[in-house]
């Protein structure tokens, strides 16, 4: 086909034709297409936004006062419009209005014949089409009208229920250049036709069913052998969840024909599942785009999208209808299964998922695919109860993780596992394409669920939303813009930084202005009473130091820790130190006591087995309210698995034994986690902590932890402190009694440490290129212990823009000393330039080791 000749086809939907403003960026888009791409455009449009839903209302009630009624308003709605657009309605619409009066006298209305209901059903597309077509002509457009009952023929599929024959039929699309050529003979570069709508194999109307705008442009794409098929929406393109449930959710940039399948079949609504068929057989690629951004990217579909492994989107179905058929005679019985699944036949019913044991199939009915209702379910029931003891389950969802390698994710996906565990599932389904994991609840158990496991799936790895290739911007992002990042410190300090690895590397340097900001703003607003630096995160005397200065006191798990507190700091008052142990020897409680710093208990063993310890001294206790939460698994401190806290369960016993020993617990602390995003998980911390203390005499301070979350990622906003504010205050302001403590660490100084090392080598291996540096996991142990992300820059070459994909790698003997894979560096990183890793100020020297006999990083210090 000639370029001239070569056809790209647009759809919009009802919400893109119901306005005049989305009628000239249809206008304008068409005539863009035409005049860049030298190609000829075909539109296809749906029917004026709820047209269908009030045209099904009037099929469902036949003939009679209330489908006149409903006639009557749409014809007002469409006049109206074209009153609007400017139009003449009689002159543009009074064939099609009449047509449409008509059909509520034709004689079939009161028998509500199949035939009837679906040239009813195609009056919303003419009706649209009809207008939209003499709009744009008005406004100049070159373009013209077709009926696409004229060029898409119904064809009829086997045990293909009367119903589905003619309210929800598919069309033959195989790319035929006849047709082409035929359908080129239009005079106009535009072409503007309906979605939905085909021709029966009787010459009447048929229906492509809902969703079937979608899919007509697909065929007119297939069969026209188009350069491609874009539909355009209210969203930018596909998501890897529901945008409006989850805002966190990714834009999905590029996907295979197979990804974008089950993406769309399994519940996502921006594109239609029939519509992908019929393009990747055709190879014609598909774009996903927004008529309100039309500058935004979208998402593309075709056969040449990389092959990434990982979830790409989560989905939820709702209205699942579960069918559990049980029977003991099932059990190796032949033919069982094909009796069952004849009766699902008989009733024209499509099974989507199954499940099965010895005794027991249990298999879902998609009600988007089914006509699902009483009689049907109650008909089906008892044809099933001939062979086997049958159990209707509704309403259901079905939520399913979607991607390739699904079975090689199982290990990332600890996290789902385990907040399913707290839900009543009933059918877990994994597909033999290893494309998706479904799991069936209850519908009522679904809502809210979504964000959750969005959550866990891009914390867990499971998600590999900083892969470009595949995930574009946030939803929220896309809305509101990504808001403004800082430059990170070590940007204007590039000179200084090279001059200091010249001495030597591995080297951490740690940006004093960076610890005091960050504390200052943790403090500010007079929130928070007492604050505690957790000192394990970094124990450098400079930054103990600043952070005194600034206010904050220092939370120590050992009494080493509680000792060089002291030695850095002599001067300083013991009430500022908090020592919160773990499983810690009888030794360090007692040495902590007689420092007349805080002692946090955690065990009412403790106070069994050591009483002489104890008795008559104050103290906190540290309480574990059920649960943990975090970046990781390995960082949740909370729930039966985590071995810090005593169970709220045991508050009381604890508290009574206190009691009988003299010892008064003045403050109560819980700390479930690290790198919590949510600024509600303090507040509910405070409210249940509030709680107990008001019930109980001489406590007078409540500490909600730590765990503040820093931006690793590019992608992450930074926390909200203001939300996290807001929240703390509502709490505080009803429990007044009690000050509020907090001990933050991560967030205090991650983002003002940098780890500078040298590069030794750069390797290819098998396609994989690799860059050596002169440390890895012994100077930064947390990306092998956490999987944990941090930036990686060459600051020799700063600026270059030739970039190249490495992963990058130490020199230790073991496979996990990987610092960051698929990293974009420039092309031409080689020996002796200097790397820096950062936001390396947290649990970077404070972890770091000598495995193989490699030394510890130097440090510096910056105060400018």
């Amino acid at each position: 086909m000639t370029a001239s000749t070569r056809w790209v086809v647009l759809k919009f939907g009802g919400t893109s034709v119901s306005r005049r403003n989305r009628w000239d960026t249809i206008g304008r888009l068409a005539a863009k297409r035409a005049q860049e791409e030298g190609a000829r455009v075909l539109v296809v449009v749906s029917a004026l936004s709820g047209v269908t839903n009030e045209l099904q209302a009037i099929a469902n009630a036949g003939a009679g006062d209330i489908a006149d009624a409903k006639v009557a308003a749409l014809v007002a709605r469409h006049r109206e419009f074209c009153g609007e657009l400017g139009l003449d309605a009689d002159a543009v619409l009074g064939e099609r209005l009449a047509a449409l009066s008509a059909l509520v006298a034709d004689p079939r209305a009161s028998e509500r014949r199949l035939d009837w209901q679906a040239e009813l059903l195609a009056q919303g597309e003419l009706l649209s089409s009809t207008l939209g077509v003499a709009y744009l002509a008005s406004q100049g457009v070159d373009i013209g009208w077709c009926d696409a009952r004229e060029w898409l023929d119904a064809v009829a599929l086997p045990n293909q229920s009367d119903w589905a024959g003619r309210l929800s039929v598919n069309c033959g699309h195989r790319t035929d250049p006849a047709f082409a050529a035929r359908f080129s003979a239009h005079p106009t570069s535009i072409v503007l036709t309906q979605g939905f709508i085909s021709r029966h194999a009787d010459g009447g109307t048929a229906i492509l069913g809902r969703g079937g705008s979608d899919t007509s442009a697909a065929y007119f794409g297939a069969l026209l052998g188009a350069a491609r098929v874009e539909i355009w929406t209210d969203v930018p393109g596909m998501f890897t969840a529901n945008p409006r449930e989850v805002p966190d959710a990714r834009l999905l940039a590029r996907l295979d024909y197979a990804e974008a399948q089950e993406i769309a079949t399994t519940g996502a609504k921006v594109l239609h599942p029939r519509s992908i068929g019929p393009c990747r057989d055709a190879k014609v690629p598909m774009a996903i785009l927004d008529t309100e951004r039309p500058d935004l990217p979208g998402t593309r579909i075709d056969a040449t999208a990389a092959t990434v492994p990982g979830v790409k989107a989560i989905s939820r179905r709702n209205g699942i209808v579960l069918v559990s058929m049980e029977s003991v005679g099932m059990w190796q019985q032949v033919g069982f299964l094909a009796d069952v699944f004849e009766r699902f036949k008989r009733h024209g019913l499509s099974i989507d998922l199954i499940g099965s044991s010895e005794t027991n199939v249990t298999v879902s009915l998609d009600p988007s695919e089914n006509l699902v209702t009483t009689n049907v379910l109650s008909a089906l029931s008892e044809d099933l109860a001939e062979v086997c003891r049958v159990k209707v389950i509704a309403p259901c969802a079905a939520i399913t993780l979607v991607g390739r390698g699904m079975r090689s994710l199982l290990h990332k996906l600890s996290d789902v596992w385990a907040t399913f565990g707290r839900e009543r599932v009933h059918l877990i389904s994994q597909s033999s394409n290893d494309l998706n994991l479904t799991f069936v609840v209850d519908e009522a158990d679904a809502e809210g669920l979504l964000p959750t496991l969005h959550a866990e799936l891009v914390r867990g790895g499971a998600m590999p939303v900083l892969d470009e290739s595949v995930f574009g911007p946030a939803w929220r992002d896309v809305v509101h813009g990504r808001p403004d990042r800082a430059t990170p410190w070590w940007v204007a300090h590039r000179d200084e930084l090279l001059a200091k690895a010249a001495a030597s590397t591995p080297r951490y340097v740690y940006h004093l202005p960076t610890v005091r900001e960050r504390a200052r703003s943790l403090l500010a607003g007079g929130i928070v009473d007492r604050g505690f630096y957790a000192l394990k995160a970094n124990a450098h005397p400079a930054i103990l130091r600043a952070l005194e200065a600034v206010g904050f006191g220092f939370e120590c798990v050992s009494v080493a820790e509680v000792e060089h507190v002291r030695r850095t700091l002599p001067a300083l008052d013991p009430s500022r130190i908090l020592f919160t142990p773990s499983f810690a020897p009888r030794r360090e409680y007692e040495a902590a006591f007689e420092a007349g710093v805080n002692v946090t208990l955690d065990n009412l063993e403790m106070l069994h087995r050591w009483p002489d310890v104890v008795r008559g001294r104050e103290a906190w206790l540290r309480l574990d309210l059920g649960h943990g939460d975090g970046h990781h698994e390995k960082v949740k401190t909370g729930g039966a698995e985590a071995k810090f806290g005593l169970p709220i369960a045991r508050f009381d016993a604890f508290m009574a034994e206190a009691r009988a020993l003299g010892l008064r617990i003045t403050g109560l602390h819980a700390h479930l986690g690290s790198g919590i995003d949510d600024p509600a998980h303090w507040r509910e911390v405070y409210g249940t902590l509030a709680a107990l203390a008001d019930s109980s005499e001489g406590i007078d301070t409540i500490d909600i932890g730590g765990g503040f979350p820093v931006p690793y990622t590019p992608d992450v906003r930074p926390f909200d402190l203001d939300a996290w504010r807001e929240g703390v205050r509502a709490i505080k302001s009803a429990y007044p009694r009690c000050r509020l403590a907090i001990e933050p660490g991560r967030y205090l100084v991650a983002e003002a440490g940098a780890l500078l090392l040298q590069v030794t080598q750069v390797v290819e291996k098998d396609g994989v290129r690799r860059i050596g540096l002169d440390a890895g996991m012994n100077a930064l142990l947390r990306p092998a212990m956490y999987e944990a992300y941090h930036g990686i820059h060459n600051l020799t070459r700063d600026g270059d823009p030739s970039l190249d994909t490495f992963d990058v790698v130490g020199p230790i003997c073991e496979s996990g000393d990987v610092l960051g894979r698929h990293r974009r560096l420039p092309s031409a990183t080689g020996e002796g330039d200097l790397v820096l890793i950062a936001d390396a100020g947290a649990y970077g020297m404070a972890m770091a080791n000598t495995y193989n006999l490699r030394p510890l990083p130097a440090e510096d210090i910056l105060d400018d």
